[in-house]
């Protein structure tokens, strides 16, 4: 199966997060291919972009207009919700109810349907829609440049903290995770399942840091916390409730539970995801 998706037609592909990490990257690459995107975010994809609308999941009088013509949608969840389940559901009603026939949901390969947080909403998917497919991708590997987190404490202190002790990642490139998108939005027939996505091979934090330190000459190091600190720590940024989930979800990973290499974006695209250092050599030096 090649990169390439099944020709344009007439209908609208709305894309949600639309100036986000994998949600722009599906309105270039649709766009690219012909397909009519409409880009969907709380600030402007660029000025004067007729393919842009303002959309907020908490503010149901953008929704309307965002979902007009449109039969098939690309969903990133409200962040930092801890019940967007709650939040979407209407938004999902008015989406079938409008002729919205297939719905691709951005998840977390840490999350099932049914789990907690985005979990809820899975299952709400796959309930609502005839042709439907939730992407599970493993963590970004953007999570170490521009303004994340990671990226941060590696500028200002030369290291990178978590709670997941030696466990393994599949560390995945949101090029990759928006190639599979387009897939599941525009070919004939929709996954209607749930893609579990990772990277080509599995690497624990103090690998991550030892990769990024050949690569940028910069010394980075991986500073070992206990849930208890991961949780106060980024509880400074967000809600209590979301703070802990995902500094469980470290100690999941301490676990075992991300230590796994899929082949989903291989067989969907037909080419093999990036390896963390490609994508290090590429965006760090």
């Amino acid at each position: 199966m090649s990169d390439r998706a099944t020709s344009p037609t007439d209908s609208v592909i709305l894309v949600t997060g639309a100036t986000g990490t994998t949600g722009s990257r599906v309105v270039s690459r649709l766009a690219g291919l012909g397909h009519a995107v409409r880009a969907a975010g709380r600030r402007p994809v660029a000025p004067g972009d007729t393919r842009a609308v303002r959309f907020d999941w908490y503010d149901s009088a953008t929704h309307a207009d965002a979902l007009r013509g449109a039969d098939r949608m690309y969903l990133i969840p409200p962040i930092g919700e801890p019940d967007p389940a709650a939040v979407m559901l209407p938004f999902l009603r008015q989406a079938r109810t409008g002729g919205v026939r297939r719905a691709v949901l951005l998840s977390s390969s840490a999350i099932p349907a049914g789990g907690p947080a985005v979990g809820q909403v899975h299952s709400l998917v796959a309930e609502l829609f005839d042709e439907w497919a939730v992407l599970r991708p493993s963590w970004f590997m953007q999570n170490f440049t521009g303004q994340q987190s990671h990226a941060d404490s590696i500028r200002t202190e030369g290291a990178i903290m978590s709670a997941t002790g030696e466990g393994r990642i599949g560390f995945i490139d949101a090029d990759d995770i928006a190639a599979v998108a387009v897939r599941a939005l525009t070919d004939p027939s929709a996954p209607n399942t749930d893609l579990v996505m990772t990277g080509p091979e599995a690497l624990n934090y103090d690998a991550v840091a030892a990769v990024i330190s050949e690569v940028t000459g910069r010394p980075v190091s991986h500073r070992p916390l206990t849930y208890e600190q991961m949780r106060d720590r980024l509880a400074t940024g967000m809600p209590e409730e979301f703070a802990a989930l995902l500094a469980g979800l470290d100690r999941a990973i301490s676990e075992g539970s991300e230590n796994r290499v899929t082949d989903t974006v291989e067989r969907l695209t037909g080419r093999p995801a990036r390896s963390f250092r490609a994508y290090a050599e590429s965006a760090m030096r």
